[in-house]
This record gives C-alpha cells, structure tokens and sequence, in this order.
C-alpha cells in the first residue's frame, strides 16, 4: 500500500473520470506525470457508464508509484487496486443515502478489500449552475455566500470523526470557491481541508492554497489540457512559474 506524504504543505491530487478517460488522455497522464507527479491520483466519477473504472485504476498503479485512491460518485466505487478510498460523506445535505446509507452497504466489501479509509466530510457548495453532483445526490448545496453555515457544518464533521474535509464547487463547476469561505472554514477546524472544482488555472490554485487549503483536486482543467498538470506541480512545489 502506498501512503500520501505527510509532511508536504500544498499537495495536488489529479482526478480522473473513467468516463472520459480514453487510452491516449491516460498515456498523456502517464508521460507528463514521469516529470510533473502529483501527489495522488483519484478515480471516479459521479456516473460511470463505460465499465473502465478498475482498468483506469490498475493502469496507473501499473504504469506509476503515484498513490491512487478512490473518489466515489456512490459505493459501488471500490476495488481493492486501489490504494486507498476518500470514504465521502456528503454532510452539507440531507439524503440519508449519502450520509450513511450506501456506506453500511459498502463497509463489508471495504473491509475485505483491506485498503486505506480516510473519512472525509463533502461538503457541496452551490454557484450559478447545477452541477451533476448536486443532481446526482438530489441534495441542496450551500450557498457560496454562506460561510458561517460552510464552517459550522466543517466542524461539525471533524466533531464527529472525519479525518479531511473537502470543499466542493462540483464537476464542471464556472468558479472555484470564494477565498473567504475556504478562509473560514480552515480557521474552523483542525483536520486538512481540500478543495475542488471550477479549478482552471495555477492562479485559481494559488488563490485557494493561501486561502488555507492543503489540498487541490484538478480534474476538468486537465481532461481539456493534460499539460496544465506542469503548472499544478510546479505551484505545489513552490518551484516560481
């Protein structure tokens, strides 16, 4: 099993949809990140159709020694090829499914598989358009104007056991979150806090990373542009671009 550096302050996880990861976008990924390598990759997606969720995640545990962990859209999203799981639970709505339900249905298979669980509160924040996780989950996201409301519910997973919290602005997101929300929340709570969505460019990062965030998830930005992974990793390593 490999584990995720600790110690590293600014780390960037790649997320890759099965759905729109194709052998030559997955072979791209590959050669870039022999000289640019995140810190972890994801794998998953809100709704997977074409059946490449285990072949993505062993062609990358295959091809690189990047930690590949899962990124469920639901919980029929393991495998025990993977390295670990984000085990999501969306705290900032109120279907019981994605609070607990589709977990207990998936915790005998999670134990079986014997891989790393880090239970992380989702927290869905809303913009000006509906994203597919907000439909998916048929859940309310949180205003992006409501930072008390983003924070109290941060705490209240850390309170309750969660080892991460992340931000989401939602797949395909227009905007990354506001500075002063993610601001709020990391001086809330006491566990890291990652950050996705609307991630366009290292100045989107750079933003979020002062903000106080010790995470950025980058998934659209690169199924566009697989070498926007250079500037990433260049602005997680505080290498000047």
């Amino acid at each position: 099993m490999i584990e995720i550096n600790p110690h590293k302050d600014k780390k960037l996880a790649v997320l890759i949809d099965p759905d729109k990861a194709d052998d030559r976008f997955l072979n791209q990924i590959i050669d870039i990140s022999k000289n640019f390598p995140p810190d972890c990759f994801l794998v998953g997606g809100s709704l997977l159709v074409n059946d490449r969720f285990e072949f993505v995640i062993q062609f990358l545990k295959e091809k690189t020694s990047i930690p590949v962990y899962i990124f469920p859209g639901n919980m029929m999203q393991t495998s025990p090829k993977a390295d670990g799981i984000l085990l999501l639970s969306l705290i900032s709505g109120r279907n019981a499914e994605f609070l607990i339900g589709q977990h207990v249905l998936a915790a005998p298979k999670l134990k079986r598989d014997n891989i790393n669980i880090i239970p992380t509160g989702y927290i869905l924040v809303g913009g000006t358009a509906q994203t597919s996780v907000e439909y998916m989950s048929q859940t309310a996201p949180i205003p992006n104007n409501k930072n008390d409301i983003a924070s109290a519910t941060a705490l209240a997973g850390e309170m309750l056991g969660m080892k991460m919290i992340y931000l989401e602005a939602g797949s395909g997101a227009e905007n990354s979150l506001k500075k002063e929300m993610i601001s709020a929340v990391k001086n809330t709570i006491s566990i890291p806090l990652i950050v996705g969505g609307g991630i366009k460019n290292a100045h989107d990062a750079c933003e979020i990373f002062q903000a106080g965030a010790k995470w950025i998830v980058v998934g659209t930005a690169i199924e566009k542009n697989p070498d926007t992974i250079k500037e990433f990793y260049n602005l997680s390593n505080n290498i000047k671009i």
